[in-house]
C-alpha cells in the first residue's frame, strides 16, 4: 500500500510539473504574443490531464470511493475538473482562451494545496454512499469550474477597460467578454441548482428529509441566491460592465466560502466532508 501511495504521489507531482511548465508557457505566449508557445502549453496541459486523471482513478480504486471526501482528494479532483472544463469549452469558445491566465494558476494552486494535505485514506460513512452523492459532487464541481471561467472573464473585462497593455488587446471586445461572463455564470448557476437538487435526494435517502438547514446547505442556498440575483439584475435591469463584474466576484467568494470554509467552521451532517 505504501508503494502505491508513493506512486500516486509521484504522479500528482508529475501533473504539477506539467501544469507549472504549461502555465509559464501559456502566460509567456499570451503576454508576448507567441502562439507556438501557447499551443505547446496546451499540449502539456493535455498530457497533465491524462496523468492527473489516471492518478485520480487509481486513488478511487485503492480507497474504494470517489475523490469527494478528504481535502487532498477534493482539491485534486476539483483541479482536474476545472482544467478539463476549461479545455472543453475553449474549443467552441476560443474567445475565452485568454482567461487561462487565471484558470491555469488556479488549477495549479488547487492541486498544489491538495498534495500538501495528508493523503491518508478515510473510511466512507454509510450515509456518504450512492449514485446521488456522486452526482451531487460532480455537479458542484462543474458549476464551480464554469464560475471560475466567468470570474476570469470578468477580471479580463476590468483589465480591458482600465489598462492599455499590449497583451490586453488580445482579449475580445469588452461587450463580448461581459456577455461570455454572463453566460458562463448562467451555466454555473444551472449546475449549482442541479447539485442542490441531487443533494436533496441524497439527503432524503440518507436521513429521511430533503432539507435540514444544515450550515453547508444554508450557505449553499445563500450562494445560489447570490448568483440568482446577479443573473436577474443582468437579465431584467441591464446590469453590466464593471458593476456586474464586482457582483460576480462577491458571488464567487460566497461559493468558495460555502464549499470550503463553512464545513471547517461548523459541525453538521456534512462534518466528514473536507475534513
Amino acid at each position: 500500500m505504501n508503494n502505491a501511495f508513493t506512486i500516486l504521489t509521484g504522479m500528482h507531482w508529475l501533473a504539477v510539473l506539467l501544469y507549472v511548465v504549461a502555465t509559464v508557457g501559456n502566460t509567456w505566449g499570451i503576454i508576448f504574443q507567441r502562439e507556438r508557445t501557447e499551443r505547446a502549453a496546451y499540449r502539456l496541459v493535455f498530457i497533465g490531464l491524462l496523468v492527473h486523471g489516471v492518478a485520480l482513478l487509481l486513488w478511487w480504486y485503492m480507497v474504494g470511493h470517489g475523490p469527494y471526501l478528504a481535502r487532498y482528494e477534493i482539491l485534486s479532483s476539483l483541479a482536474w475538473g476545472t482544467m478539463l472544463t476549461f479545455i472543453v469549452f475553449s474549443k467552441p469558445f476560443p474567445a475565452i482562451r485568454p482567461a487561462s491566465l487565471l484558470v491555469f494558476p488556479s488549477v495549479l494552486l488547487l492541486i498544489g494545496l491538495g498534495i500538501f494535505f495528508n493523503p491518508a485514506v478515510k473510511e466512507l460513512p454509510p450515509t456518504f454512499r450512492g449514485i446521488w452523492l456522486v452526482l451531487h459532487v460532480v455537479f458542484y464541481m462543474i458549476s464551480l469550474a464554469t464560475i471560475i471561467i466567468a470570474l476570469a472573464l470578468s477580471l479580463g473585462y476590468i483589465q480591458k477597460k482600465r489598462t492599455n497593455l499590449a497583451w490586453v488587446e488580445r482579449l475580445p471586445a469588452p461587450a463580448t467578454i461581459d456577455l461570455l461572463a454572463y453566460r458562463f455564470t448562467g451555466f454555473g448557476f444551472v449546475f449549482w441548482s442541479i447539485a442542490m437538487l441531487t443533494g436533496a435526494v441524497w439527503a432524503y435517502q440518507s436521513w429521511g428529509r430533503f432539507w435540514g438547514w444544515d450550515p453547508v446547505e444554508t450557505w449553499s442556498l445563500i450562494t445560489w441566491g447570490g448568483f440568482g440575483i446577479y443573473l436577474h439584475l443582468r437579465r431584467f435591469f441591464g446590469l453590466q460592465g464593471e458593476k456586474a463584474a464586482a457582483l460576480l466576484i462577491i458571488c464567487f467568494l460566497l461559493s468558495i466560502a460555502s464549499l470550503f470554509f463553512v464545513p471547517l467552521l461548523e459541525s453538521s451532517i456534512h462534518s466528514e466532508y473536507f475534513r
